[in-house]
């Protein structure tokens, strides 16, 4: 039975191979992508605090004023006091924003004003799409192909590969005896190159594999729609989000703006690391307030906040403890994916995992090599023996 799980082992591995090597190398690079974009950019994330913030309309101005016909999509506003606001934007070339699509059939990129709340200074114009985090992403993603490209299936296709390589791996590691058990637990550092590259696949690929299992299994998410409507099927929940109230045109009416929106956040949820503000797309559209808790269960786990455009007044709340359970299980997977789920601790987990992840279809080649020498050794000493016997 061993030798056909051996033959499955193998060949998954020799068809899906490179396309897990890049997957765990690059998921290794994003893995502390965060930590190194505000690192490598401290004067983009970070400011300053001084004695009171502006208004948000005043951050407004001074966007519009950088960037002339640019629209506001929404504000993002940290409670850190050395932290900067982030204001979305859609610049008024929207032509220009088309050409910088990443392949055809794909958005215009974000671009997001980083902007001091003390001064009003802009800071930067950022979109994500032109940076180097976002090729490595998108060579994780969809081998650089695009959203709907050949490469996206290519990678959930290795990826559900990849989920069975893990298994049989596992079924192949388990010995036939305890002595055996104890050898295939360990290094042996003191042996040949053949037996530590024999060992690096075997032993750190048993410590790992529950790791990159569940690495691998979130990551299908990403690739099938199916996957997502089996997470909602079943856990038993819906999986359209409930539609969230609408606001009551009045014509006649000056609407509200950011600062009437995040002052009704506030009230309802006081306690948070940032609120997230989005415009309303049309004249029945509401403020939508996304609020991270200061203590929440991952970093996706954020409370909703509606509020209507013309009156201020709250229309509804959505905390993320009353999400249904489908909902709260697949938001749950990108922290778990990338990591984050627990902060550096499981950061630094996932981090090792992929490193390990990338050596695993080297050493798994040279040890298929290193096994067909052998054999073709062996034959070859048997066809010696017969001829001389034959002699």
């Amino acid at each position: 039975m061993k030798v056909f799980f051996r033959r499955i082992h193998l060949y998954l591995s020799l068809a899906a191979g490179l396309v897990i090597l890049i997957a765990c190398l690059t998921g290794a690079i994003l893995v502390f992508e965060k930590e190194a974009q505000m690192a490598l950019n401290h004067d983009r994330y970070f400011v300053e605090a001084g004695t009171q913030k502006l208004p948000l309309q005043k951050l407004e101005g001074a966007v519009k004023e950088a960037y002339p016909g640019s629209k506001i999509n929404g504000i993002k506003v940290y409670t850190d006091a050395e932290r900067s606001a982030e204001v979305t934007v859609s610049l008024k070339k929207k032509e220009e924003q088309k050409a910088k699509a990443a392949a055809p059939g794909e958005r215009a990129p974000s671009y997001t004003v980083f902007i001091n709340p003390y001064n009003a200074q802009v800071l930067d114009l950022y979109t994500y799409r032109e940076t180097f985090f976002y090729q490595v992403f998108a060579l994780h993603r969809w081998l650089l192909g695009g959203q709907n490209s050949i490469g996206k299936t290519i990678v959930g296709v290795a990826t559900l590969i990849f989920l069975f390589i893990l298994i049989t791996g596992i079924i192949l590691w388990f010995p036939a005896t305890k002595r055996i058990m104890m050898q295939r637990l360990k290094i042996k550092w003191t042996a040949g190159w053949k037996r530590l590259n024999h060992d690096f696949h075997i032993v750190l690929g048993f410590y790992s594999a529950i790791f990159l299992f569940i690495f691998a299994f979130t990551g299908l998410a990403w690739s099938f729609e199916w996957f997502n409507k089996g997470i909602y099927t079943v856990t038993k929940s819906p999986m359209k989000a409930p539609e969230p109230p609408q606001s009551t045109y009045q014509p006649d009416t000056k609407k509200i703006g950011f600062d009437a929106a995040l002052s009704a956040a506030k009230s309802q949820y006081p306690n948070v690391e940032f609120y997230n503000i989005s415009a309303p797309k049309d004249s029945t559209g509401i403020y939508s307030i996304a609020a991270l808790s200061t203590n929440p269960v991952h970093e996706s786990a954020t409370d909703a906040v509606y509020v209507d455009q013309f009156s201020g007044n709250v229309l509804g709340t959505l905390p993320f403890s009353e999400r249904s359970l489908g909902a709260k299980v697949r938001s749950s997977f990108k922290p778990v994916h990338t990591g984050s789920i627990w902060g550096t601790p499981s950061k630094i987990i996932a981090f090792i995992t992929c490193l390990l992840g990338v050596t695993f279809p080297i050493t798994g080649t040279i040890m298929w090599i290193n096994r067909i020498r052998k054999k073709k050794k062996v034959t070859y000493v048997q066809k010696e023996k017969a001829t001389v016997g034959a002699v």
